[in-house]
């Protein structure tokens, strides 16, 4: 589970919600040295060119999300 990055709203119902600039969050997370990073689905098609060494998991849900952190 090491170097992951998450970032997203999570609604009452455990639904992530994206989020301003992915981008530059991305870039940011990169930037930091992580190699995975957890975002919402809208937000991943917003992001045209992922920053070289960083992989896109784009969740729906934090059911989801907890599945990819913990198998």
């Amino acid at each position: 589970m090491g170097q992951v990055a998450a970032f997203g709203e999570v609604g009452i119902a455990g639904e992530i919600r994206g989020v301003g600039n992915p981008e530059l969050r991305a870039s940011e997370a990169a930037a930091l040295g992580f190699r995975r990073l957890l975002l919402p689905e809208s937000d991943a098609a917003r992001i045209e060119s992922p920053p070289k060494g960083l992989a896109l998991e784009p969740v729906g849900s934090l059911r989801r999300a907890v599945q990819i952190l913990f198998g």
